[in-house]
């Protein structure tokens, strides 16, 4: 078992990474001193599977809970879910000191996170990540966040956990599907900050996706302390951590474009594909490092070629990021393998050019 300790401004806290220890979530937040009442917010896929042996480990340790269900997908991370789920608290007589354990992917801890920052002006916030994604990325750092319209990920609160639970045992019940989407973040923590990393991968990515639990629990482990060094020198996503965006400026249009039919992980690999090859454009990057992350991104099963969409409405998304600036598209470029810088000055062109080669 691995335990990281993430140190912020806001708050201490550790991350549990191991194989079986969901059944160990009860006694975890008796040590922190929760006790009383628990909320479980989960999607029915996920409570199913794994729902009753979360439950369970809270009455043993005697919690009363309540578990809360959202229906799966990111279409129901809106503001009217969050609606639903504060008067479903209230009705539960969720108090300020009642813990709400996001169990589930990205989409739940986005949205039980973000109403446990919200509801009552804050309570304790547990995340249980099952998704690859959840326990190497989004679960991480503190973002919580609904969509609204074409807003993604717009409207939302830093608010950090009092502790991570990452069971990567659970990782053999996703469809490999969703594993392939969360190697796209894996793929991007390599090429922002760890060129040896990157190596790594190349060299053991047909073991990663055979689901060696020791093999998961090291990259998993090794995902999360790489996000955790940006976390700790950025909290609040105002300089460095902003790092952390490399494929999604292009990532995010192309998920609102597609009405999120293309999922986070796939779009984030054609942002990634996108931004190297406007650094290659741009004289930026070398193109054959370009083309080994293509070539590792398509080995990992996801897209690198720019689906049936048009051009125009991705550039119209872009603009309406939140990490544009004074009016301008900031974009996360390599350099190199492991070296990334920020920039607003990229020509509109430039990027119309790269995403029509990419079509």
């Amino acid at each position: 078992m691995n335990k990281i300790d993430v140190k912020t401004g806001q708050s201490s806290y550790s991350i549990i990474i191991g194989a079986g220890i969901l059944n160990q979530t009860g006694e975890k937040l008796k040590a922190l001193g929760l006790t009383d009442k628990a909320v479980i917010v989960t999607n029915p896929v996920v409570n199913k599977l794994y729902g009753e042996i979360v439950r369970q480990s809270l009455i043993d340790a005697c919690f009363q809970t309540v578990v809360l269900e959202i229906p799966d997908g990111e279409k129901y991370k809106t503001l009217a879910s969050a609606g639903k789920l504060y008067e479903q608290l209230a009705a539960c007589g969720a108090e300020r000191s009642t813990p709400v354990l996001a169990l589930g992917g990205g989409v739940i801890g986005d949205l039980a996170g973000f109403v446990a920052a919200t509801y009552l002006r804050g309570v304790p916030l547990v995340q249980i990540p099952t998704t690859l994604l959840a326990q190497c990325d989004s679960s991480i750092g503190g973002k919580t966040a609904v969509d609204h319209g074409q807003l993604k990920n717009e409207i939302g609160a830093f608010y950090q956990p009092k502790i991570t639970i990452s069971d990567i045992a659970v990782l053999q019940s996703l469809p490999q599907p969703e594993f392939c989407g969360g190697l796209a973040e894996v793929i991007k923590y390599a090429v922002i900050k760890d060129e040896e990393f990157f190596l790594y991968l190349e060299k053991n990515l047909d073991q990663i996706k055979s689901l060696d639990n020791n093999v998961l629990e090291a990259f998993v482990a090794k995902s999360a302390r790489i996000k955790v060094g940006f976390v700790e020198a950025d909290e609040k996503d105002t300089g460095l951590r902003n790092m952390l965006n490399f494929g999604h400026t292009v990532g995010h249009a192309v998920e609102s474009v597609s009405n999120f039919r293309v999922s986070h992980g796939q779009a984030v690999s054609i942002g990634m594909v996108a931004a190297a090859g406007l650094a290659v454009k741009l004289e930026l990057m070398d193109k054959a490092d370009a083309v080994r992350l293509k070539k590792l991104l398509q080995r990992a099963g996801l897209m690198t070629a720019l689906p049936p969409l048009e051009i125009a409405p991705l550039l119209q998304a872009m603009r309406y990021d939140k990490k544009v600036q004074g009016g301008k598209i900031r974009f996360v470029l390599p350099r190199a393998i492991g070296q990334v810088f920020i920039t607003d000055d990229v020509n509109p062109a430039a990027v119309e050019s790269v995403l029509g080669e990419m079509r």
